[in-house]
């Protein structure tokens, strides 16, 4: 049975998770200081770590809201009668999503991770539900390739769009328009699987 410190504990927690979400979404990364979000979570800056480890820990967390987002919004664009097809229109949702979830989406990739460290179990296991999401087409397109082969591709795939993505909504080094960003992933995404 859990205890009222437990209970007080994992309200801070859920608290301090969507105040940093709010925070990201509204500043990016940079934006989150832990003074800042004691004060707003009614807790001394020692509480957050006493909760959820560091600042670094925190991110990781909105980060896997995120991801989930993300990949909801994928999964619920795997439109087409053609594995390249839903390739495309899972591919438009992602560029979608990063477009109008810019701080958020760039948070996943923009985080600093501490010398020597890797993600933690639970993390890795977000990213690879998105990636699943991917793979189905992938599987159809490739029917000869290893499951090795397939999860590499996966990637491959998914790093040509988030390539496309990232230049393409970066206005100090490319700007492209929406619609031709969307035109770009349709024709790389149709040259790699035809």
């Amino acid at each position: 049975m859990s205890t009222k410190t437990d209970k007080r504990r994992a309200d801070l927690r859920a608290s301090l998770i969507d105040i940093a979400e709010t925070h990201i979404i509204a500043g990016g990364l940079g934006s989150l200081k832990a003074r800042a979000l004691a004060t707003e979570a009614g807790c001394a800056v020692g509480a957050i770590y006493n909760v959820v480890g560091d600042l670094h820990d925190l991110k990781l967390m909105v980060n896997a809201r995120t991801f989930k987002r993300m990949g909801a919004k994928i999964a619920a664009n795997t439109h087409g009668d053609t594995p390249t097809e839903r390739l495309i229109s899972m591919s438009h949702a992602y560029l979608d999503f990063a477009d109008t979830n810019q701080n958020a989406w760039r948070a996943l990739f923009d985080l600093d991770r501490p010398e020597g460290a890797t993600a933690p179990n639970w993390y890795l296991t977000e990213m690879g539900q998105l990636f699943a999401i991917i793979d189905g087409p992938i599987k159809a397109v490739f029917t000869e390739m290893t499951a090795d082969d397939h999860a590499l591709m996966t990637r491959a795939l998914f790093s040509s769009v988030h390539g496309i993505v990232t230049l393409g909504l970066d206005p100090a080094s490319a700007g492209v328009p929406l619609p031709q960003l969307r035109r770009m992933i349709a024709l790389v995404l149709t040259a790699i699987t035809h």
